[in-house]
């Protein structure tokens, strides 16, 4: 299953809603993501027809294993790329931006060499 760009940052606003508030409905992905309601919805639709997150008879929102798996490793990359940006001198806010933009694009082999050289160079 291919997932585009707005998909694994759908996905990825689900695991940070998660992680702070326990749940997570629709509208808290519309608030956070500054999204009309009717947008998430069609956006929930489809990743529910993907198979990377299910609803519930309340209405929230949990992710699927495989719906996890992408959040996570987006949400790795951002973290560890606004962390770069940040160390190399860019405002935290621009460096979150920015890393947003990356984290998509990046191979899995690129970011893997990227954070092993961070982390063995900030080590020192």
């Amino acid at each position: 299953m291919e997932i585009h760009e707005s998909g694994e940052d759908y996905l990825e606003t689900i695991l940070m809603l998660e992680n702070r508030m326990g749940y997570v409905r629709s509208v808290d992905i519309a608030t956070e993501m500054g999204y009309a309601k009717p947008t998430i919805s069609i956006a929930m639709r489809r990743l529910r027809e993907s198979g990377y997150i299910d609803v519930d008879q309340r209405r929230d929102i949990h992710l699927t294993a495989t719906g996890r798996e992408v959040a996570e490793r987006i949400y790795e990359r951002h973290v560890t790329l606004t962390r770069i940006l940040e160390s190399l001198g860019v405002d935290p806010t621009t460096a979150d931006h920015e890393a947003c933009k990356i984290e998509h694009d990046i191979s899995a082999d690129t970011f893997s060499r990227i954070r092993a050289y961070f982390n063995e160079h900030m080590d020192q």
